[in-house]
């Protein structure tokens, strides 16, 4: 079963000891992501790592020690700074929109223990998880530990912090590009975060490019959704106060007018994971939910994912932020494996 986990890399101290670490330890993984980038986009390297060294000053001003982590990996890696802030904004780069993705958070009432139970499937083109990794960080300077998956040289993406704070996202469409941070260290600074209240504080203060839905769950119970776009922020309060579901299609009175339904599937997705939900309402474990993650209705195109528009689930998360434990599954849910971790 070990083959079938992704790679755990574990790095801690100070911010560039951690990037170096990171690089030296998944040198082979960040060249094979940096490759990927050229094929996905079609875009030349120079040409993207151009445009990725604009968002710098953006991302020093939010995080100095995210900036020092990336210099840390490119020493690590043996790849130049330029790529090494590539891979903290690849899509930002290339102007290219990612991801079908499904994501739920669940409390109280709705859960069989009443604790909180938040994650996803990861929809993406399959060639993404030949260069998935689990990343643990421990910084030395009073920031939380937190363990994420990513990609190799990617330093924010989907996690868990020590704090119990845990953070998972939706593509959201129909957004032109604008100047603005990436959205990957703002998924980093979420994991240094203690409660829903403060991420929630933290994409308030920052403008983002492009668009995206984030759902938020902390070690305190709460929970939260928030649709981003480059105006602003909206929150996305569900059908009942214990639950929030999102897929790829704008749910908020604030953005609704924005949404053309660019992916077909996603408002039968959500239908689909809210009759599962509603059917097992007060009785949902983390069993329960993994069998939600591979469910196949509407196939290509169901919560568990298997090609429309290339995407596949190639991963899957459930997080109990109580309990500081993190279920990570590699494949699609069908017929991926889980492993378990502890934060």
């Amino acid at each position: 079963m070990t083959g079938q986990r992704f790679p755990l890399i574990e790095v801690s101290g100070d911010a560039y000891t951690m990037g170096r670490a990171h690089g030296e330890q998944a040198q082979t993984l960040v060249h094979s992501y940096l490759m990927w980038i050229d094929r996905l986009t079609g875009m030349a390297r120079d040409v993207l790592c151009k445009n990725a060294m604009q968002f710098v000053p953006m991302m020093e001003a939010a995080s100095p020690a995210f900036v020092d982590e990336i210099r840390g990996l490119a020493d690590g890696a043996g790849i130049a700074f330029e790529e090494a802030v590539l891979c903290q904004a690849r899509a930002e780069a290339s102007h290219t929109k990612e991801g079908g993705c499904s994501a739920f958070a669940l409390t109280g009432a709705a859960t069989a223990s009443g604790n909180t139970l938040a994650g996803q499937n990861q929809d993406l083109e399959p060639e993404y998880a030949d260069v998935a990794i689990l990343l643990r960080v421990q910084p030395n300077d009073g920031r939380p530990e937190a363990l994420m998956f990513t990609f190799a040289g990617q330093l924010g993406y989907a996690g868990m912090n020590a704090h119990g704070v845990t953070h998972f996202a939706n593509a959201l469409y129909d957004c032109p590009w604008r100047p603005g941070l990436p959205h990957y260290p703002l998924k980093r600074l979420m994991l240094e975060q203690r409660t829903v209240d403060e991420c929630i504080g933290l994409l308030q203060r920052y403008r983002t490019c492009s668009a995206a839905n984030v759902v938020v769950a902390d070690g305190e119970g709460h929970i939260g959704d928030i649709e981003v776009r480059p105006e602003g922020i909206a929150l996305f309060e569900d059908t009942r106060p214990d639950m929030r579901l999102h897929t790829n299609h704008y749910l908020t009175s604030e953005y609704a007018a924005y949404e053309t339904h660019s992916l077909p599937d996603s408002c039968p997705r959500l239908d689909r994971l809210r009759h599962l939900i509603r059917e097992a309402w007060g009785d949902i474990t983390v069993d329960v939910l993994k069998t939600f993650l591979a469910d196949h209705e509407g196939d290509p195109g169901g919560i568990c994912r298997h090609g429309d528009v290339r995407m596949h689930s190639i991963s899957g998360y459930i997080a109990e932020p109580e309990q500081r434990l993190f279920h990570v599954r590699r494949g699609h849910g069908c017929l991926g494996s889980w492993e378990t971790y502890e934060v």
